[in-house]
C-alpha cells in the first residue's frame, strides 16, 4: 500500500501525501514527544519530516520498506530539535494529554506507567533504540538504519536497556518512586 501512495505522491497527488500523513502522522507524534520530552518540538519535528519527505520523495527508492526512512528522518529531525533547544520542557504532561487520543490509550498508559516513566529516565542512545524496537516494533536491523549505528551497538543498547528497565521498574515498584536519576 506504501509503494502505491508514494507512486501517487511523486506524480503530484496531495491526496496520496494526505493519506500517508494521515496513516503515519499520530504514532510518529508519539515518538517524537518521547524522544524530544515536549509536546510543540515533537509536533514540529512531525512537521518538518513530512516536509522533508515531500521534498525528497523523488530520491527515495519505493522499493524499499518506508516506515526505516521515514523513521530515520524523524529522529533526525528530533535530534536537530533537541540540538537547537538546550531548555526542554519534561514530559510529566503527557500524562493524560490529548496526544494519548483514545480512552484506551489512556488505560494503557496507566497499566504501564512504571515502564513509560522508566523509559523516559534511559539516556537518548539507550532511550531511542528501546522506543524503536518495544513501542515501535522495528528489528534490530531496521533501528540500526534508522539511527545509522551498527547493528551489534543497536543490540548491545537494547540488551542494556532491558535491564536498566528491570532494575528501574523494580525500584518504582519497591515503592521508593524516586526517578531523579538518569539510568546510568
Amino acid at each position: 500500500m506504501d509503494r502505491e501512495l508514494l507512486q501517487n505522491i511523486r506524480k503530484g497527488d496531495n491526496e496520496a501525501f494526505k493519506e500517508l500523513y494521515n496513516k503515519y502522522a499520530e504514532y510518529a507524534l508519539r515518538v517524537a514527544v518521547a524522544v524530544t520530552r515536549n509536546k510543540m518540538n515533537a509536533a514540529d519535528a512531525v512537521q518538518e519530516s513530512f516536509i522533508r519527505v515531500y521534498k525528497n520523495i523523488n530520491s527515495f527508492d519505493i522499493d524499499k520498506p518506508f516506515e526505516p526512512w521515514f523513521y530515520r528522518i524523524l529522529i533526525n529531525e528530533c535530534n536537530r530539535i533537541l540540538g537547537k533547544n538546550s531548555n526542554i520542557v519534561l514530559i510529566d504532561d503527557f500524562v493524560g494529554s490529548s496526544i494519548q487520543g483514545a480512552e484506551e490509550d489512556e488505560r494503557k498508559f496507566e497499566e504501564y506507567e512504571y515502564l513509560y516513566k522508566a523509559i523516559e529516565s534511559l539516556d537518548d542512545n539507550i532511550k531511542i533504540p528501546i522506543i524503536l524496537k518495544y513501542l515501535k516494533g522495528f528489528k534490530e536491523n531496521e533501528i540500526a538504519e534508522i539511527l545509522d549505528i551498527n547493528v551489534n551497538t543497536i543490540k548491545s543498547r537494547l540488551f542494556k536497556g532491558r535491564q536498566k528497565l528491570k532494575k528501574l521498574i523494580e525500584k518504582f515498584e519497591g515503592g521508593n518512586g524516586n526517578y531523579e536519576s538518569k539510568g546510568r
